[in-house]
């Protein structure tokens, strides 16, 4: 039976937000159609976030803000913290929240209804991007899903995943148990997609944008438009850490004993060539294939001159 009003949970991870919060918070209170609480997790600020947020939960029953927990170094750790620390369980639905954008007023409404109404159990949605100087721009994510994209990228901007509890129960309990390891994944959106495909759980990818999101010089990962966020992702393809997350995610979910994972998971010239050729379920986007496959055998050629 569909929740008329569900609960949901929005799991807020903030650093030296002050610019940018009160907008977002704004955006996320004036939400329909939900019964919600969000609950902040500052990382040590400079800005005096810590403070203002103290102050702005005192005013609002509906905020609470974690106690401190020393420095994350990053929003994935700090939003692994909120799964872990959130008594999630009385909720019907979680969702992520950035600090720093604009959501539409009826983003949750339209999440949870279609989580419901779809019968699936995660859904995320193409964004609006948005630059200080007035230029908008679409980005589309929303491209049939394939059979191992979630083992290669997330499923859109992080801040647009609203969970169902039954979903986030599992990751919830999975994390626990791999505490330790689950803190060398950067990117918790990306994680937290491949947990769902790998379990079995259904995740629609909305091509209505449900949010606007803000870019700035300190967005941990922003649109990648143009030429220079090309050159930044190609530099962390050929530094290793795009492979290793890409491993150490494989790992994590569970899938590194999948014959099609085994077959490239040690990542030597020839399983990244072998990788190549699966291309084509390996991302979404059309041109997204095409770079895969320059990737891997780039980096299988360039990794047999440096051995």
């Amino acid at each position: 039976m569909p929740v008329k009003h569900p609960k949901v949970a929005v799991l807020l991870a903030a650093y030296n937000g002050m610019q940018w919060i009160e907008e977002q918070l704004a955006s996320i209170l004036d939400q329909s159609a939900v019964d919600l609480t969000v609950y902040i997790s500052i990382d040590p600020s400079t800005d005096g976030t810590e403070a203002w947020c103290a102050v702005y939960a005192a005013q609002h029953p509906s905020v609470i803000v974690l106690p401190a927990a020393g420095a994350f170094g990053g929003a994935s750790r700090n939003f692994f913290r909120l799964i872990r620390d959130v008594d999630l369980d009385k909720y019907d639905f979680v969702a992520f929240a950035d600090q720093d954008d604009v959501w539409h007023l009826d983003k949750l409404q339209r999440a949870t209804h279609a989580i419901q109404s779809r019968e699936i159990d995660a859904y995320s949605s193409n964004v609006t991007a948005f630059w200080p100087n007035g230029r908008t721009q679409l980005l589309d994510k929303a491209q049939p899903q394939v059979a191992w994209d979630f083992l290669f990228e997330a499923a859109g901007p992080g801040c647009t995943y609203v969970m169902s509890q039954k979903m986030v129960a599992t990751l919830k309990a999975s994390m626990l148990n791999n505490w330790a390891d689950l803190q060398g994944v950067s990117l918790h959106d990306w994680y937290c997609y491949a947990f769902a495909r790998s379990h079995g759980f259904k995740w629609f990818i909305d091509p209505q944008p449900s949010m606007q999101y803000r870019q700035h010089e300190r967005n941990q990962v922003g649109a990648n438009t143009g030429l220079n966020p090309l050159i930044a992702r190609y530099k962390t393809i050929h530094d290793g850490w795009w492979f290793s997350q890409v491993r150490l995610i494989a790992c994590q979910v569970g899938r590194s004993t999948d014959p099609f994972v085994q077959g490239w998971l040690r990542l030597g010239r020839a399983q990244l060539l072998r990788l190549s050729l699966s291309a084509w379920k390996c991302r979404r986007r059309a041109r997204d294939k095409v770079f895969f496959f320059l990737i891997c055998w780039a980096t299988a050629l360039i990794g047999s001159k440096s051995r």
